[in-house]
C-alpha cells in the first residue's frame, strides 16, 4: 500500500544508487542500437551545484532519459574541468596559515598539492549532480587533465604549431595583477564605478602658450603616452594634426594623429593614446606605428624600464626626478601623486565626477590591467572559416535559430586567441627553449632534445616554457578527446559527432565556437548536430541572480525541501525557446503540488483496485469514458514527443501537466468514481484496466523529467521491478475504436459541467446549495447523453435535477450556452440577483479603470523607452490579464440579463 505522501529523502538516493549499481546509465557500443550522444559541459572541479548547472543538467537528463526509452544507445559523457585559475586560487587558500606560500613551495610541490586536493575534495560537483538525478555514464567520467586528455592537448598544440596556427606574439591581454597572469574575457566582469575625469593640458611644441587638453580616467598611464589622437573631421584640431605635444612630467615629444577612434562628442574630443595599456589605444598604435611603452609591471606597479631613456627635463613641465619617485608605486598611489604634481605645476585644467565601466577579475576581484606581454596565440581567424561554413550549410543548427547571428558576429570579428596563462595548474605548454631562446615545440622533452640537437649540431641545455594553456583550449577538444582521440577508438567512431549540445548563450564564443573550430579541424566533422541555447536562470522578478543582491537560490536546498522531481519539473516547465527562466521558491512549491496530485491519483487508483492487466487490449474498450481517456492519452503522447523533438521543454512539461491534472485526475477519475463502486462488474473491470493502462502511460511520459516519483509508482503498481522504468519503452499512440465519437460525447459533458460551475462561481452560489438545470433547444443526441451521464452531472456540477425546458424561461435565471444547448439555472430565491448584478458592475468598472491606466502607461513612448524591458513585459502581461477579467465580468453580466 502506498504511503500517504511521497518522501523524497527516503527514496531518491536509494533509487539513484540502484540505477547506478545496475549500470542503467551506461552506453553499450555493442548493442547494435542507433547511438545518441550528449557531452556534458564539464563543470569546474572546484564547483558546487548552482541554478545554472541545475537548468542545463536537467534539460540534458530529460533528453537522454527520453532517448534511452526510445531505444537508442545513449551516451551522456560526464567529466570535470581542471579550471586553472579557479582551482589554483582555491588550493592557495587551503594552505595552512603561516605555511609556505606557493612560490616558496615551488612548482612541483604545489602542483602535487593541487592533485591531492582534487582527489580529496574535487568530486563534490559530481556527487551533487547525482542528487539532481542526472543519469550520466559515470564509469566513463573524464577530467581535462587526466593522461588521455593531456595527450590529446599535446597532440593538438604540436600539430597546430607545425601548421603555423599557433605562434608567439607581443600583444595586449587582460592581466590579473594578483595572479600575475593573462585571463580570458569570460573571466572579466565590468563594474560601474564612480570615478573622475581629469582634464590635462599638453603643450603644443613650437607654439608657446598653445595647449591641447585631453580628458582621461587614467592619469597614471600618461607616462606611457605615445600620441594624442583627434578626429580627422574635428575642425577644432585640423591645424594641429601632424604637430607634436610635450608630455607633462616626462617631457617626451609625441605626435598629434588623426584617427576616427577619437569621438568629438566625448570629453574634449582629444584623447591620449597609451598603446601598451588600453585595447583601443593598442589598435590606434598599430595603425599609426606608434611605440608601445609599458609603464605598469606584472603587479600593476609603476615601472620606468621602457621610458627611462625618454625622460627629459623641461622647466615647469617635466621633472625626471619626480617621475623616478613613482617607480614601484601601485596604480592608485601613482595616480594620486601624478594628479597632485599636475595640479601643482598647472597642467591640470579641471576634475569632473565620472561614472564608468572598470574591468574586474571575476575570481578574486582585482582590477584588470590591459598589459602588453609576449604570449602564445592561436590563429582563430583561420580556424573560424570551416566552423562558420558548418552552420551556414546546416550541418550544425542553433535552436533558437537567431543565435546563429550571434555566432557569426563573433566569429567574423574573431581576434587571435591568447592561449597561454602564467599559472602553475594546467596543461604545461609543450615548448622548450635553447640557449639563444630558439623554441622547440614537441610532444615531450626527448623529442625537444632531438630537435635541438639537429638544430645546434650538439646537445644543449633546454628550459621548458613556464606557462600553462588556457582552460578553454583543453575543453575545446572535449567532444573527441573524451572518446579516446588521437587514437581512432570504437567509441570515437560510434559517438562522434554528438547529437545535441545544451548550454547557455554566455559561452557560445568561449566554448561552443572553440569546439566547432577544433572538431572541424581535427575530426573533419562538426562536434554536434544541434546546439540548444537556453536562457539564464533569474529570480521570480526577472532579476539576474547574484550574491550581492542576495536573490540567489541554492538548488540543493530546493531538493532538500521539495525533492529533485519538483525542481526538475519546474525547470522544464519554465524553459521556453528564447527566454530566460524566472524561478522562485514559490514556483517549485507549486509544482511540488503536481507531484502530490500524481501521487494522490495513484493512491486513489490503488484503493479502487486498479492493477495492470497484461492482456489488456485498448481496441476492445466499449465505454465512452474509457475510449475518451485513451484518445486523450494518444494526444498527450504525440504532444510530448513533438515537444521534446523540438526542444520545447516547456511544452513537454505542460502537455504532461494538462493531461495528468486536467484530463486524468479532474475528469476521468471523477467520472470513474461511480463506475468503480457500481454493481456492473464488467464496466468496473474495464475502467480499472483502462485506468491502469493510462497510469502506465503517464509514468512513462513523466519519467524523463520526474524519474523518482514515477519509478516508485511504477514498481508499486507492479508494472516492473524497482528501478526498471528507466528502461521502459517510450509510449506510442494506440488505436481507439470510434475515438471521435467518444471524445465528442465526453467533451460535451465536460463543457456542460464547466459552464454550470462557472455560473455558480460567478453568481456566488454556495457549494451546499443544489440548483435545478433546464435545457433549452437541446438536440435528441444531447438529451440522450445527459440522461446517460445524469449521475455524474448532478454530482460534479452540484445539480438537483437536469432535464429539458417545458415552458417559458423562468424569471431570475442565469443562462449558459453549450454547443446548441442553453443551460438555464433558475436562481430566484437562491441569491439576490440585483445585488449580484451591482457587484459585478462594480468589479467591471474597477477592472476597466485598471486597463485604462495600464494602456496609458504603455502608450507613453517615453516611459516604455526608459523602463527596464522586464518591467514593460510585466505590464503587458498585466494588461492581458486585466482585459481577460473584463471579458469574464461582461460575460457574467450577460448571463443574468
Amino acid at each position: 500500500m502506498l504511503n500517504k505522501t511521497f518522501d523524497p529523502a527516503q527514496t531518491e538516493q536509494r533509487l539513484y544508487e540502484l540505477w547506478e549499481s545496475r549500470k542503467a546509465f551506461s552506453a553499450n557500443p555493442q548493442s547494435g542500437k542507433k547511438p545518441f550522444t550528449i557531452m556534458i559541459p564539464p563543470p569546474n572541479v572546484t564547483g558546487t551545484l548552482h541554478m545554472g548547472h541545475a537548468l542545463t543538467m536537467t534539460l540534458q537528463d530529460t533528453l537522454i532519459r527520453w532517448k534511452r526509452m526510445q531505444g537508442y544507445d545513449t551516451l551522456w559523457q560526464p567529466g570535470t574541468d581542471h579550471a586553472g585559475i579557479a582551482t589554483q586560487m582555491v588550493v592557495e587558500r587551503t594552505l595552512p596559515e603561516g605555511s609556505k606560500s606557493r612560490q616558496a613551495m615551488g612548482r612541483d610541490a604545489f602542483v602535487e598539492r593541487v592533485w591531492q586536493w582534487k582527489e580529496e575534495s574535487g568530486g563534490g560537483i559530481t556527487r551533487q549532480l547525482r542528487r539532481l538525478g542526472a543519469s550520466l555514464d559515470w564509469p566513463r567520467e573524464r577530467f581535462t587533465m587526466d593522461e588521455g586528455l593531456s595527450r590529446a592537448v599535446r597532440e593538438v598544440f604540436v600539430s597546430l604549431f607545425r601548421e603555423g596556427l599557433i605562434y608567439r606574439d607581443r600583444r595586449l591581454v587582460n592581466w590579473d595583477p594578483v595572479f600575475r597572469s593573462a585571463i580570458s574575457d569570460l573571466e572579466v566582469e565590468s563594474k560601474d564605478v564612480a570615478g573622475s575625469l581629469w582634464y590635462i593640458r599638453y603643450p603644443v611644441e613650437g607654439q608657446p602658450g598653445t595647449t591641447l587638453t585631453v580628458a582621461t580616467t587614467r592619469p597614471e598611464t600618461m607616462l606611457g603616452d605615445t600620441a594624442v589622437a583627434v578626429h580627422p573631421e574635428d575642425e577644432r584640431y585640423t591645424a594641429l594634426i601632424g604637430q607634436s605635444v610635450r608630455l607633462p612630467l616626462t617631457g617626451r615629444l609625441i605626435p598629434i594623429v588623426a584617427d576616427t577612434y577619437s569621438d568629438p562628442e566625448k570629453g574634449t574630443g582629444a584623447v591620449k593614446i597609451t598603446p601598451a595599456h588600453d585595447f583601443n589605444d593598442f589598435e590606434v598604435g598599430r595603425r599609426h606605428n606608434l611605440p608601445m611603452l609599458g609603464v605598469l609591471d606584472e603587479n600593476a606597479r609603476i615601472t620606468l624600464e621602457d621610458i627611462e631613456g625618454d625622460l627629459t627635463a623641461v622647466d615647469g613641465l617635466a621633472d625626471p626626478a619626480f617621475v623616478r619617485t613613482l617607480a614601484g608605486l601601485s596604480r592608485e598611489d601613482a595616480r594620486k601623486a601624478i594628479v597632485s604634481q599636475l595640479e601643482e605645476t598647472g597642467w591640470l585644467e579641471k576634475i569632473e565626477p565620472h561614472r564608468h565601466q572598470v574591468p574586474h577579475a571575476e575570481r578574486g576581484g582585482a582590477v584588470i590591467e590591459p598589459r602588453l606581454t609576449t604570449q602564445w596565440y592561436c590563429d582563430a581567424g583561420k580556424l573560424a572559416g570551416p566552423a562558420m561554413e558548418a552552420v551556414t550549410s546546416g550541418r550544425t543548427s542553433f535552436v533558437p535559430k537567431q543565435w546563429e547571428n550571434t555566432f557569426f558576429a563573433w566569429m567574423r570579428d574573431i581576434q587571435p586567441w591568447c592561449i597561454s596563462r602564467q599559472l602553475w595548474w594546467g596543461h604545461r605548454i609543450p615548448a622548450w627553449y635553447g640557449p639563444d631562446d630558439h623554441v622547440f615545440v614537441a610532444h615531450d622533452e626527448a623529442d625537444a632534445q632531438a630537435q635541438a640537437a639537429a638544430h645546434y649540431g650538439t646537445t644543449e641545455p633546454l628550459r621548458r616554457d613556464e606557462d600553462v594553456l588556457d582552460t578553454w583550449f583543453s575543453s575545446g577538444l572535449w567532444p573527441f578527446s573524451t572518446l579516446g582521440w588521437p587514437d581512432r577508438t570504437p567509441e570515437l567512431e560510434r559517438y562522434y559527432p554528438t547529437d545535441v549540445l545544451v548550454t547557455g548563450f554566455d559561452i557560445i564564443f568561449f566554448w561552443v565556437a572553440r569546439m566547432m573550430m577544433m572538431g572541424q579541424h581535427f575530426m573533419g566533422d562538426v562536434p554536434f548536430r544541434h546546439i540548444f541555447i537556453h536562457g539564464l536562470v533569474r529570480d521570480e522578478h526577472g532579476q539576474k541572480m547574484s550574491k550581492s543582491k542576495g536573490n540567489g537560490i541554492d538548488p540543493l536546498e530546493l531538493i532538500e525541501e521539495y525533492g529533485a522531481d519538483a525542481m526538475r519539473f519546474t525547470i522544464c516547465a519554465l524553459t521556453g525557446i528564447g527566454r530566460d527562466v524566472k524561478l522562485g521558491r514559490k514556483r517549485v512549491e507549486d509544482y511540488r503540488g503536481f507531484m502530490t496530485k500524481l501521487w494522490n491519483a495513484a493512491r486513489f487508483c490503488e484503493m479502487n483496485g486498479v492493477k495492470p492487466q497484461p492482456d489488456f487490449d485498448p481496441q476492445t474498450v466499449r465505454s465512452a469514458l474509457g475510449r475518451w481517456i485513451l484518445a486523450e492519452a494518444n494526444t498527450a503522447i504525440t504532444d510530448a514527443t513533438k515537444a521534446l523533438e523540438t526542444y520545447r521543454f516547456d511544452e513537454y512539461a505542460q502537455s504532461c501537466y494538462r493531461f495528468v491534472w486536467n484530463r486524468f485526475c479532474d475528469w476521468f477519475l471523477e467520472f470513474a468514481k461511480p463506475v468503480f463502486t457500481s454493481d456492473n462488474a464488467a464496466d468496473a473491470a474495464e475502467i480499472r484496466a483502462v485506468a491502469a493502462h493510462v497510469l502506465g502511460i503517464i509514468l512513462k511520459l513523466l519519467q524523463p523529467v520526474v524519474p523518482f516519483v514515477t519509478d516508485t509508482l511504477w514498481h508499486a503498481f507492479d508494472f516492473g521491478a524497482e528501478g526498471s522504468l528507466i528502461d521502459a519503452p517510450w509510449p506510442q499512440p494506440v488505436t481507439v475504436t470510434d475515438a471521435a465519437e467518444a471524445s465528442a460525447e465526453c467533451d460535451q459533458m465536460i463543457r456542460l459541467i464547466s459552464e454550470i460551475r462557472t455560473v455558480r462561481s460567478e453568481m456566488n452560489i454556495p457549494p451546499s446549495r443544489l440548483v435545478p438545470v433546464l435545457l433549452k433547444d437541446s438536440s435528441s443526441q444531447t438529451l440522450e447523453r445527459v440522461q446517460r451521464w445524469q449521475d455524474s452531472l448532478c454530482r460534479m456540477a452540484r445539480i438537483e435535477t437536469i432535464g429539458p425546458l417545458t415552458g417559458d424561461v423562468p424569471q431570475g435565471a442565469a443562462q449558459a450556452v453549450v454547443d446548441e444547448t442553453t443551460a438555464i439555472l433558475p436562481l430566484a430565491g437562491l441569491i439576490d440577483l440585483k445585488a449580484e448584478r451591482e457587484r459585478l458592475e462594480k468589479e467591471l468598472a474597477k477592472a476597466q479603470d485598471e486597463v485604462s491606466k495600464t494602456e496609458k502607461k504603455l502608450g507613453n513612448e517615453n516611459f516604455v523607452s526608459r523602463a527596464k524591458p522586464e518591467v514593460v513585459q510585466e505590464m503587458r502581461d498585466r494588461l492581458e490579464s486585466q482585459s481577460g477579467e473584463c471579458l469574464r465580468l461582461k460575460a457574467a453580466l450577460a448571463r443574468i440579463g
